[in-house]
This record gives structure tokens, C-alpha cells and sequence, in this order.
């Protein structure tokens, strides 16, 4: 049974990966399926934001999240440990935004 009443990031993704777990989702064979779901809520969100509907974005934001952390599942990989290395590759560098965007300094 899911925990519904997840609150942690944590105790979330460990719902996230029963359920599909439940629903036969965590097989490899899945991840180019689940990776089209990815880009499916993606779309989703760039929709929810060009109409500025926040429930919409709220709701399609926590969509992609699921997606991603399934695919992780799928692949083998931990989100936790595929988010420590992003951030670990993000984290001294230097740059500066730009309308909105940040734009990294080259020489990093």
C-alpha cells in the first residue's frame, strides 16, 4: 500500500517508486516508454506556464518529478546520487543571469 501522507522528499520518493513498483514500472525495458512520459509532462508544464495557470504548474511540476524519479528506478540509477552529481558539478560555479537566465562563466 502507498503511503499517501508522505510529507519528506524522502518518504515521497519512496512512495513514488512503490507505486510504480506496484504497477510494474521498474523494469529497464520501460525507460525509453517512461522517457517519452518525461517529455509528455514537460510539454505539460511549458503549457501550464504560457497560460500562467499555477495549480496547473504546481500539479505538472510534481508530474515531471514522478517521471524522472521512475526513470532513474528504471535505469538503475539514484536520483539522490544523480542529483549530487549535478549539483557537486553546479555548485562553485560563477557566472551571472541574464534576463532571466544564467549564464555560466567560460572558463569553468
Amino acid at each position: 500500500m502507498v503511503n499517501t501522507k508522505a510529507s519528506t522528499l524522502d518518504e515521497l520518493h519512496m512512495a513514488v517508486l512503490a507505486w510504480a513498483d506496484e504497477r510494474g514500472l521498474i523494469e529497464e525495458r520501460n525507460a525509453p516508454k517512461q522517457m517519452l512520459k518525461v517529455i509528455e509532462e514537460l510539454g505539460e508544464l511549458s503549457g501550464a506556464m504560457a497560460k500562467q495557470r499555477e495549480d496547473e504548474v504546481v500539479d505538472a511540476i510534481g508530474d515531471v518529478l514522478v517521471t524522472v524519479l521512475i526513470l532513474a528506478a528504471q535505469l538503475g540509477l539514484s536520483a539522490t546520487e544523480c542529483l549530487g552529481v549535478a549539483y557537486n558539478e553546479i555548485a562553485q560555479r560563477t557566472g551571472k543571469t541574464v534576463d532571466g537566465v544564467f549564464i555560466k562563466d567560460e572558463g569553468l
